[in-house]
């Protein structure tokens, strides 16, 4: 990956828009970038938190190995977010597991240049609390509908929950701009690969979404909000793409 572009990632990644140019490509000069294929660890549990990631291009899953061996999903990130904030706030072992959801670009941004950059703008730490809040939110809502919910509602609040980062209003309805297998969006909800082929079957036969190759398209927000007394979601503005110029 170009200087150029590397530097372009860092200065879109909304952690850092405060940090000035000159500062930027400090930063950007000392961070190294590495490409990982599809299903590679990025890194594991008791690995070294030498640094945050931020993701230049592909898409990144966050895991739990259960001591049986059974993985749950915590959550994706995505181009021009980063994990392994931790490393951030303590030189503590990683506790999750990152693994490459698609091939993937990885800016490693190094721990202790990080915190020089860090005692010139404090606010980073607090994006960074900001973030971590908001993830652990995340977690702490699935786990109350993995615990009072239906297997059903838990997929339909996953579903409105990859509506609100990755929906795309269309004419036939809602696409969302990632292809999940039937086994990773049961890894989500704490279900079985075969329970949630069973529930997209009855949504698709009721009108309440389509699949097509891995791609799904709800055809009624409205409707799947209600059915589990949600709000409907807001849906995000499709992020720009890389500038053609940094790609060359």
């Amino acid at each position: 990956m170009a200087m150029a572009e590397n530097y372009w990632h860092i200065k879109s990644c909304e952690l850092f828009r405060q940090v000035s140019e000159e500062d930027l490509a400090w930063l950007e000069a000392r961070s190294t970038t590495k490409t990982f294929k599809r299903g590679e660890s990025v890194f594991a549990p008791n690995d070294s938190s030498d640094g945050i990631l931020l993701v230049a291009s592909g898409r990144v899953k966050m895991c739990h190995q259960t001591p049986e061996g059974k993985l749950s999903i915590l959550g994706f990130v995505d181009p021009g977010e980063i994990f392994g904030e931790l490393a951030l706030l303590d030189n503590s072992d990683r506790s999750q597991m990152a693994q490459a959801a698609e091939k993937t670009s990885l800016i490693l941004i190094p721990r202790n240049e990080l915190l020089s950059i860090v005692q010139k703008y404090p606010s980073i730490v607090l994006g960074v609390t900001k973030l971590i809040g908001l993830r652990r939110q995340r977690v702490e809502r699935r786990l109350r509908n993995l615990l009072f919910r239906s297997n059903r509602d838990r997929l339909i609040h996953l579903l409105l929950e990859l509506s609100e980062k990755y929906g795309q209003r269309q004419p036939d309805g809602v696409h969302l701009r990632i292809r999940l297998s039937h086994q990773e969006m049961a890894s989500i909800i704490g279900s079985t690969r075969e329970t949630v082929t069973v529930v997209l079957g009855q949504l698709q036969a009721e009108n309440l979404l389509s699949v097509a190759r891995r791609r799904i398209t709800l055809l009624s927000l409205e409707r799947l909000a209600k059915e589990v007394s949600e709000p409907v979601p807001k849906l995000k503005p499709v992020p720009p793409p890389i500038p053609h110029q940094l790609m060359a």
